[in-house]
């Protein structure tokens, strides 16, 4: 180690030079690394959607879901299947290993789900990989009051789309609200009876007249040639003009089937059918009738979903950024592409409704606000402490060299610059400094020390070097502290090894400038010296002298001071029932996204209206910036689910007592629809406040009235509100079973009923035309058939075989009953989810009151209980962190023990870290804070901080007693010697972090308030009990040590 810094001192050219490429090298790094929102997280879930146009949930799940779930569970790596059977469509996730290659378990998928038989009219199973990548990176809306929709779907479609997409790192633009147009085709019924025709007739016909089928290659004449047959059906004025022909009912089918017949054997073998076909053509001609007499032929446009913002009929666009591309780039140039359009295309409304670089770009600039305010704060503390701008410039440029070689290293093992990489460096630059001041402070001691022999480089040499072990000690101390968080698996390590990487390459350059470059700076500034001024030494004197005497009276009442440590550390823990205990802090970006569920039964136009009207009412609110609805359109938390409305409310900046206004709004808007459908809000944060239990069982009829008990122990829980059950809304059901004898008699079949009842005909795909280069589908537009009631369906009559017409309510009775509206199965079980949003910030207390109560609950065999939410979130995340802390101390101690070559004054050090929970609890109380996931990795941080102090007083204690001091003047006089470093270190933290602390900075996620109140209340406890309490251990523990050998 000497080494190295005879060589920072002998080539002080070369230290300069690797700085300055240190310097440019990091500043690249930086302004060319990715910015994300959160790290690139594998979540090893993928989802299948199936729609079954139709049918009920409980038709659904037994038809659909059931044979999925079979198919796929089994496979390797599948961890847990679960399952949502919602009207007309099945959802299913399969979560796997974190460890299972998703490519390969997506084939995998496929091939099993491809072997499952599905009913007919299933759609085709959809399957897909859940990434963050997924999620759309800006959200935009158009409007233009001096267009008509076709018009604003025209210029967005074929103008705006075509742009956005050229834009680099743009992966794909989802649109919703616009026209989309469609060939319709509307036969005369009467016309069809009186010519003898019928639809399946037509149909086949006209699939067989517009066809473009290459036949292949044909030798004529030694070349070869390639033949095509095409019906030229290409506009709708051919379509209109297409020839029917007219053979009576029986006939027309005939022929519809040989014009079929004719396709394939065509493309087999043509050259021997031709002269044949002639043939019968030229002496046969049937009678034709064209296509536009018998059927109304249109082209139409209609919005398949409807898109509005802030009152106005709007087209919406979400951009989906490609995998390896910058979100802040994409989204800049897509702001400035939307920019240049908004010039060009005057009267066009454009606004943003979600945009995922604002958060990262203001996290950027916490950043740079914090290091500029942290090193303002350390350059006061030294200046205070030192009196002398050299020392101060020195120990500051730590900072900004530290965190900048750690932006090269974290852009070579290509990690993101994203909430938890900007958070770590955050708070590393309270922590980067702190070597640099213990060896600048040093150098600059024995530099005023009267009796020092050592003068220029030796002397520099020498400080450096006495400081060298404790700095290394607590740097390997901080990292062994950050480095398990690395090592935790599943999505909690994904998330938090950016963050202990980032600590950890921050820390080890810090430790590298403060052996390098700051002896060498000291080197080169201090070459004629320093000047002693008496005044400061009689200021540093009087820190020094009446800490002695604080010191030397608790060495001789060490068991009144240890006891009123002991008390004030009992007494903190009573807080932390006041504190509380949750996940994350909210949020603060005032957003929120308002559902309405309609009760089953309610139809689409239904939900338009209620949506429309609950506009109006949201449009004229106070402080609401921007609205954007979408109804009909799939909602990606509840696939299947098209009757929902959803809004995506803006509020001001500003807006005053904005959790309020989040519950206000929901119960306003109930009160708004008269209570018809379900108001609620969807928490995209991590940080959501919702309590879960799950009741799981083999049967509906087992889990219901448990799940009704579990709803009740909910509904009295008085912290609890907007308490749901997953069977709180059913569907009256009427079953019709038909009687099978007479259906037999009359060749009737339930089909045949099915065919007559539903309203839910499909659509296929007639034929396909062009206009204006666009391929239109055309549709056959069936009649729309509705019931009033269930009399006028049995009224109802199909035709038997017979020519008989014969009612349905003669043949079938209807049987009453209900229906779920979705029904949740997981491996293999029946679930019911019982929920309600969380009132207190005590999570922990809610949990401990429902629990008692479930646990006291008789449960039938097979149904068993299981909490989820917000509570299994704080118990997964807690665990882990836990064990990672328990992990920290156990290196800790290895460290430290390396360190001293003993194992007791290790001990002494450890003894400061239970000190750190008074300061943290009590910041956290008076803050208003929880304890939250953020609040326990200040705790971590508080682990490296504290021990660092500890490591470098009891380092001057060992030194001392080997000098051959007694342990307790050894003990007064490290104290007083290394008093001022420890308390510049811990003032240069609390300043780096005290904006975090008092809510100066943005708030949110992972780095929020919490942390910066835990670690400057926790260092302000443990710095002080830390200069009484490791001293009063280290002399107990120092009597042990010595009576080993008299016993030997």
């Amino acid at each position: 180690m000497e080494n190295i810094i005879k060589f920072s001192l002998r080539n002080k050219l070369a230290i300069w030079i690797l700085t300055v490429i240190a310097i440019f090298a990091g500043l690249f790094s930086g302004f060319n690394m990715k910015l994300e929102t959160i790290p690139d997280i594998n979540t090893p879930i993928i989802s299948v959607t199936t729609t079954y146009p139709g049918a009920t949930p409980e038709e659904v799940q037994e038809k659909v879901t059931v044979p999925i779930e079979e198919a796929v569970r089994n496979l390797n790596g599948v961890e847990i299947v679960s399952s949502n059977s919602f009207e007309n469509a099945s959802s299913i996730q399969i979560e796997y290993k974190f460890e299972k290659d998703m490519e390969r378990a997506e084939e995998e998928a496929e091939k099993a789900i491809e072997q499952v038989e599905l009913p007919d009219g299933a759609g085709e199973p959809k399957i897909a990989r859940f990434s963050m990548n997924a999620f759309p990176v800006y959200t935009v809306s158009f409007f233009d009051e001096g267009k008509t929709l076709p018009e604003l779907t025209e210029l967005v479609e074929d103008i705006i789309v075509p742009e956005l997409k050229g834009i680099d790192g743009v992966e794909s633009i989802v649109t919703s609200g616009q026209q989309v147009e469609e060939g319709r085709l509307v036969f005369h019924q009467d016309k069809l009876k009186e010519l003898g025709l019928n639809e399946e007739t037509i149909k086949d016909y006209i699939q067989g007249a517009d066809l473009r089928a290459p036949l292949g290659l044909y030798t004529f004449k030694d070349t070869e040639k390639s033949v095509v047959v095409d019906g030229n059906i290409t506009t709708i004025d051919d379509l209109k003009k297409l020839k029917i022909p007219v053979t009576g009912s029986a006939q027309g089918q005939q022929a519809g089937e040989a014009q079929m017949s004719q396709v394939p054997n065509g493309l087999s073998g043509a050259n021997g059918a031709a002269p044949n076909q002639a043939i019968q053509q030229q002496s046969i001609e049937l009678p034709t009738v064209e296509l536009g007499e018998i059927a109304d032929i249109e082209i139409v446009g209609k919005a398949e979903s409807v898109s509005r913002t802030n009152g106005k009929e709007a087209i919406g666009l979400q951009i989906v950024k490609a995998t390896d591309a910058n979100t802040v780039e994409v989204v800049n140039e897509v702001k400035e592409k939307l920019d240049e359009l908004k010039d060009e295309y005057k009267g066009l409304g454009v606004v943003s409704t979600l945009d995922q670089a604002e958060p990262i770009e203001k996290s950027v600039e916490t950043m740079l606000n914090k290091a500029l305010f942290g090193s303002i704060f350390a350059v006061i503390v030294i200046l205070l402490f030192l009196r002398n701008i050299r020392s101060t410039l020195i120990s500051v440029v730590s900072i900004p060299l530290s965190i900048l070689i750690a932006l090269i290293i974290l852009r070579e093992m290509d990690i993101t610059l994203n909430m938890m990489t900007l958070g770590a460096i955050t708070m590393a630059i309270g922590r980067v400094i702190d070597d640099s001041i213990v060896v600048i402070e040093n150098i600059y001691r024995r530099m005023t020390l009267k009796g020092e022999p050592l003068k220029g480089k030796e002397l520099i040499i020498a400080a450096t070097k006495e400081m060298f072990i404790p700095i290394m000690s607590s740097t390997i101390v901080t990292i062994a502290v950050f480095l398990p968080l690395a090592f935790v698996e599943g999505m909690v390590g994904q998330l938090f090894m950016p963050f202990a990487l980032t600590i950890v390459f921050s820390l080890l350059a810090s430790l590298l400038v403060a052996i390098t470059i700051v002896p060498a700076l000291a080197h080169v500034l201090f070459k004629k010296g320093v000047k002693r001024k008496g005044e400061k030494e009689k200021e540093a004197g009087f820190l020094v002298t009446n800490y002695k005497k604080i010191l030397n009276w608790s060495l001789n009442h060490k068991w009144i001071t240890s006891l009123i440590a002991i008390l004030l550390l009992v007494s903190s823990l009573f807080l932390i029932p006041v504190i509380g205990v949750s996940f994350l802090p909210n949020e603060q970006e005032k957003q929120v996204i308002v559902t309405y569920d309609p009760d089953p039964g309610q139809t689409l136009e239904e939900v338009e209206d209620i949506a429309l009207k609950a506009e109006d009412f949201l449009v004229d609110r106070d402080h609401v910036k921007t609205i954007q609805l979408s109804v009909g359109s799939e909602n990606p938390m509840n696939p299947g689910n098209r009757n929902q409305a959803i809004f995506f409310i803006m509020y001001e900046d500003d807006t005053p007592n904005f959790e309020k206004e989040k519950e206000k709004i929901v119960k306003d808007l109930n009160e708004l629809t008269n209570e018809k459908g379900d108001w609620g809000t969807i928490d995209m944060m991590m940080a959501s406040n919702e309590y879960t239990l799950h009741v799981f069982g083999d049967s509906m009829e087992d889990i219901e009235p448990v799940a009704q008990k579990v709803q009740k122990i909910l509904e009295d829980e008085k912290n609890l509100k907007n308490v749901e059950s997953g069977l709180s809304k059913t569907y009256d059901e009427f079953t019709f079973v038909v009687d099978q004898e007479k259906m037999s008699k009359l060749g009737l079949t339930a089909g045949q009923i099915a065919m007559a009842l539903s309203q839910q005909h499909e659509r296929p795909v007639l034929t396909t035309i062009q206009k204006e280069g666009q391929d239109i589908e055309v549709y056959i537009e069936g009649e729309e058939q509705t019931f009033d009631s269930i009399d006028e369906m049995k009224k109802k009559t199909i035709q038997s075989p017979l020519g008989m017409n014969v009612k349905i309510g003669d043949v079938a009775k209807v049987k009453e009953g209900e229906t779920s509206n979705t029904i949740t199965r997981r491996d293999g079980k029946f679930a019911v989810s019982v929920s309600g949003e969380i009132t207190t910030n005590d999570v922990s207390q809610v949990n401990a009151n429902i629990q008692k109560k479930i646990d006291g609950l008789e449960l039938p065999p097979g149904v068993n209980i299981e909490t989820g939410g917000v509570s299994e979130q704080i118990n997964e995340s807690f665990s882990q962190l836990g064990l990672a802390m328990l992990a920290a101390i156990a290196v800790v101690y290895f460290v430290l023990v390396v360190t001293f070559s003993q194992g007791l004054a290790p001990f002494a050090i450890l003894f400061s870290l239970p000190f750190t929970v008074i300061g943290g609890f009590v910041a956290l109380w008076l803050g208003g804070e929880t304890l939250s996931v953020s609040a326990l990795i200040g705790a971590l941080m508080l682990i490296g901080i504290v021990v660092t102090n500890a490591i470098v007083l009891i380092d001057r204690v060992i030194h001392k007693e080997r000098e051959g001091l007694s342990t307790r003047d050894a003990l007064i006089e490290a104290g007083a010697t290394r008093l001022r470093p420890i308390l510049m270190t811990a003032l240069a933290t609390v300043g780096a972090l005290l904006p975090l602390a008092l809510g100066y900075e943005g708030d949110g996620g992972m780095i929020s308030r919490g942390l910066g109140l835990t670690v400057i209340g926790g260092l302000t406890s443990s710095t002080l009990l830390t200069l009484i309490i490791v001293p009063i251990v280290y002399e107990v523990l120092s009597k042990f040590r010595r009576k080993a050998p008299i016993e030997e």
